[in-house]
């Protein structure tokens, strides 16, 4: 792959920042308070807004405090979160205007993982607070390349999940998909521009006209 864009949207776990840990144990804990199967939950929830997740195994009035009680779980799990191979280098060699974070995450949680994992926090951050619909809906991805000036269609998603990538390609973007939380063959057919095992096969080139990245 070698193309030519104007502007990188990031996904955030499991294509930033590796959190498998903290979630896998965030959503058992949550799901043995509340009598559900945490396989199940965990078979459906990457790439999703917690919310939309919960509403799949509770009812209609009990999500909001339901999400918001596995929020202050994973918040205060932040054991073992790090960067993915390559992360930082990337972020630190793309201009600050040219890049943003798509997360199914809220603010404060996915500010606090990036953190913990030595990672910077884009000026542009679109999060769950921020959308009416999560992924695989476009919304996310189309708001971060509105907030920063750019055509969706010249712009590459860099996500982990079939959700992420489903919404990526929904929003008219170049998608490059990384094998991190997903074996190969769960994201092959999707339609992504190119399967990478993870970030250390990207190379970038910075110039006025924009962006060139490339894998091997």
């Amino acid at each position: 792959m070698r193309i030519s864009v104007d502007a990188v949207l990031f996904d955030i776990d499991g294509t930033l920042v590796d959190s498998t840990g903290a979630v896998e144990r965030t959503w058992r804990l949550w799901a043995e308070a509340h009598g559900t199967d945490p396989d199940e939950i965990l078979e459906v929830s990457h790439g999703r807004r917690s919310e939309d997740t919960i509403a799949m195994f509770l009812p209609d009035e009990q999500v909001a405090e339901a999400t918001a009680e596995l929020e202050e779980l994973e918040l205060a799990d932040l054991d073992g979160v790090t960067a993915l191979p390559a992360a930082a280098e990337l972020l630190a060699a793309l201009p600050a205007t040219r890049w943003a974070a798509v997360t199914s995450g809220t603010r404060r949680l996915m500010t606090a993982r990036l953190e913990a994992a030595g990672l910077p926090v884009p000026g542009v951050l679109v999060t769950a607070d921020d959308v009416t619909v999560g992924k695989p809906d476009p919304q996310g991805y189309l708001g971060a390349a509105a907030r920063l000036g750019h055509d969706p269609a010249r712009c590459l998603v860099v996500e982990d999940a079939p959700a992420g990538i489903r919404a990526g390609l929904a929003a008219g973007a170049d998608v490059l998909a990384v094998a991190t939380s997903h074996d190969r063959f769960e994201l092959e057919g999707l339609g992504a521009t190119e399967v990478v095992d993870n970030l250390t096969r990207c190379s970038l080139e910075t110039g006025p006209d924009g962006l060139v990245l490339g894998t091997p």
